[in-house]
């Protein structure tokens, strides 16, 4: 084992870390793409057993934040969350004969997109800070792999490159799209603000979607027959507009905005 470090652009403070020789190559790329200096950045990008992690250099006790499709949590809901009952499947539209074609417009960790695909799905991801797209596609590399789930992920999933925006998603991809997803971050209540480690790091580093209400407007123009809005309960409407309905879990809310209602095989009526 080796450390090999690699500072990444300045206005991220994020160095990378190699201890597992056998991703050197793949951190020499990730060098290359997010390029700067940052040598003694508070962020680690770190290659390690077989993975990407993010960890946070001055809270050691933290363990490292990465992307894992296979197992853990993510597994157990695909395999007893519920199905196409979810709640997130209902504001997507997911009925008998309707597979829609997503984007997911803020793919953070991939989760949410993973349910979509797991149901059957084709999600095109769309990930904007450079941090978390790294993060995510080692975490789709990995999945690929996996003899459980690999093939219809390898299908169904999909990270667009980094820096694509979404009204230059129709363009790029010539294919309708049925469906965009959205999941800003938001600024946390206080007394919530540190129940997750994940989120800790996150809103840390990658800090909360200032320019989220800009998401809307590109995003109506992009669906062809919805935008779903994921927010947490207590948030207000994202641009402040009102959408056709909502479906209301536990602690959050799924806003939709209706362009055409779907029909069975993702066709539009």
């Amino acid at each position: 084992m080796t450390d090999v470090q690699h500072p990444l652009a300045t206005h991220y403070p994020v160095q990378i870390v190699v201890k597992d020789i056998e991703l050197q190559s793949n951190a020499a790329l990730l060098a290359e793409t997010l390029s700067g200096v940052t040598p003694a950045a508070p962020f680690a990008l770190v290659f390690i057993d077989g993975r990407l992690e993010l960890q946070k250099l001055d809270e050691p006790k933290l363990s490292g934040i990465y992307v894992d499709l296979a197992e853990g949590a993510v597994a157990h809901r695909r395999k007893f969350g519920g199905g196409r009952g979810q709640s997130i499947a209902k504001a997507v539209g997911l009925k008998k004969g309707q597979n829609p074609t997503v984007v997911d417009g803020t793919a953070g960790l991939g989760r949410d997109a993973f349910v979509l695909a797991s149901l059957g799905c084709t999600v095109w991801l769309c990930e904007r800070h450079p941090v978390v797209h790294a993060l995510l596609a080692d975490g789709l590399r990995r999945a690929r792999q996996d003899a459980e789930i690999g093939d219809w992920v390898a299908e169904r999933m999909q990270l667009l490159p980094l820096g694509t925006k979404l009204a230059e998603i129709s363009t790029l991809l010539k294919e309708s799209i049925e469906v965009v997803y959205l999941d800003p971050m938001f600024p946390h209540k206080k007394k919530a603000a540190l129940v997750k480690k994940e989120m800790r790091v996150f809103h840390s580093l990658v800090g909360p979607d200032l320019d989220a209400d800009t998401l809307l407007p590109q995003a109506l123009q992009l669906a062809q027959a919805r935008v779903v809005v994921k927010r947490p309960s207590y948030a207000g409407f994202l641009n402040n507009s009102a959408p056709a309905t909502q479906i209301a879990t536990k602690n959050n809310r799924f806003d939709l905005y209706i362009n055409q209602a779907l029909s069975p095989a993702g066709s539009r009526t």
